[in-house]
Order: C-alpha cells, then sequence, then structure tokens
C-alpha cells in the first residue's frame, strides 16, 4: 500500500478503468474530467466494477470499501498539482492532449506526466512541456482491470529515471510493463487496427459477414475475440482515428481507412457504447 497520490485526466471508460485499478493496489487516486455529472457515473460505474471482484471473491467487501475511500475526484485540475505521477486519458484529440499536457507541466515541476494515448505521438506532446524528460506513454487496454499489458513508450525526450518509475508503477499495479518505441500506433495497435480495418474491407466487399470473418479468426487463428466484435469493444470511431493517425504518420496506402469505417462513423454506429457498430447491442 502507498500514501502515493496518482491523477488521473478523464473520466471516461479508459479514465475510470485505471482510476480502478489504481486505487484497488492501494494508491490514492484522484480522477478529474470537466463535467461534474461524468464523474458520478465513473464513480458508479468503479464502484460496479469493484463489485464485481467481491462477486467472483477476487477481493473482500473491506477492500471494496478501502479502494473507494482513496478514490476522489473533481474538476478543477490543479487539484492535481500534488500528484506524483498524472496519467491523462483525455479523448485521442492531439490539440486537447497538448493543452492538457501544457497545462499540467506549468502546474508541477516535479510530476511525471504519463499518457494513454493509443497512437499519438509521445514526442511531440513532451515538447510543449516545460520538463519533457518527465512525459512518457503509459498506454492500458480496455477493459483495463482484466487485460495485463501496459505498453511503455518513451519519447525522444523521456529519461531513463521516469521510464524505470513508470514500469515500477505498472508492476505496483498487477500490470505488465512492455517498452515500446515512439513510432505511430506503437506496437498492438499497429498490428491489430489494421487488421481490423482490413476486416470491415472484407465486409464491404460481400465476402463475408461480421459473424463469419470472427468465428473464422476464432477458430482458425485462436483469437479469444473476433476483430469485428473487439472493434464494437473499442469503439469504431477510436478504431478509424488509429487508421488516420498511422495513415498521416507514415504516409502508406496500406493504412486507408476503410470507407465503411468511415460511413460507420459518421453515422453514429460506433460499436458497444451507442448500441450498434458491426453488431447490434441491446
Amino acid at each position: 500500500m502507498s500514501d502515493q497520490q496518482i491523477g488521473v485526466v478523464g473520466a471516461g471508460t479508459m479514465g475510470q478503468g485505471i482510476a480502478q485499478v489504481v486505487a484497488a493496489s492501494g494508491f490514492n487516486v484522484r480522477l478529474f474530467d470537466v463535467a461534474e455529472e461524468q464523474l458520478g457515473r465513473a464513480k458508479a460505474n468503479i464502484d460496479k466494477g469493484l463489485g464485481k471482484l467481491v462477486t467472483k471473491e477476487k477481493i473482500s467487501e473491506a477492500d471494496k470499501s478501502a479502494a473507494l475511500a482513496r478514490l476522489s475526484t473533481t474538476t478543477t485540475l490543479n487539484a492535481l498539482s500534488d500528484c506524483t505521477i498524472i496519467i491523462e486519458a483525455a479523448p485521442e484529440q492531439p490539440e486537447l492532449k497538448e493543452k492538457l499536457f501544457r497545462d499540467l507541466s506549468q502546474m508541477s515541476s516535479t510530476a511525471i506526466l504519463a499518457s494513454n494515448t493509443s497512437s499519438l505521438s509521445l514526442t511531440r506532446l513532451a515538447a510543449v512541456c516545460e520538463h519533457p524528460e518527465r512525459v512518457v506513454g503509459m498506454h492500458f487496454f480496455n477493459p483495463v482491470p482484466v487485460l495485463k499489458l501496459v505498453e511503455v513508450i518513451r519519447a525522444e525526450q523521456t529519461s531513463d529515471a521516469t521510464v524505470t518509475e513508470i514500469e515500477t508503477l505498472a508492476k505496483a499495479l498487477g500490470k505488465t510493463a512492455v517498452p515500446v518505441g515512439d513510432a505511430p500506433g506503437f506496437a498492438v495497435n499497429r498490428l491489430l487496427v489494421p487488421m481490423i480495418n482490413e476486416a470491415a474491407f472484407i465486409v464491404q466487399e460481400g465476402t463475408a459477414t461480421p459473424e463469419a470473418i470472427d468465428n473464422a479468426m476464432k477458430l482458425g487463428a485462436a483469437h479469444p475475440m473476433g476483430p469485428l466484435a473487439l472493434a464494437d469493444l473499442i469503439g469504431l470511431d477510436v478504431c478509424l482515428a488509429i487508421m488516420e493517425v498511422l495513415q498521416e504518420g507514415f504516409g502508406d496506402p496500406k493504412y486507408r481507412p476503410c470507407p465503411l469505417l468511415k460511413r460507420m462513423v459518421a453515422a453514429g454506429y460506433l460499436g458497444r457504447k451507442s448500441g450498434r457498430g458491426f453488431y447490434h447491442y441491446d
């Protein structure tokens, strides 16, 4: 257990998951979001997530209560000024993230600033900060309480000490840290999202249905979940954004986003979070 204060910026799906794992691992966590109602939803979802662990007998009711007691929320960014590590989990918008990192860097000269970005350049984020050596990527995977991987991305400016501290934190959270260089999509998404994009092309061409593609990959490639069901879980808007980052970053036509994927996002068919993607959800 630790009295270390860790900040999380953004109370969406990833921010909620990160905050839950941090609190359950014995750290004090302060969750920031601009919207009070989103913080309310986040607290309810974290309570529910911890409750599932109690039901599965992975933690006790006392553990759940202690974790919730270590969680606080705020709509004031400056409330994170006493945090030793701040994990940013805001939407994948470069301008938004750059503003957050600039503000956080000015707010604290000692905190490590870690981004949960799934594809954006850490070097670019570090460049807007007063202490770029303290900027690093800490890419969790959804659902955060379940998946063990954390990609640790070193920007050009990141110090060895910063990487070591983040790897130590990942281990304390029960995660496995895998070092990855600062390139578009890093490792997992550079492999995974083009596969999802290609699956969308197969659907668009009428070669196979989403169900057929997913069954084929589960049965023929030993994938625990098919690529299009996974795309719905990730969010089709997130998949599209990553493809666009890959296309821009590498300038290679093989990263061209599938027109069907673009149309689905434009229609608001984003997957599980909207109730409809490649599949329908109640």
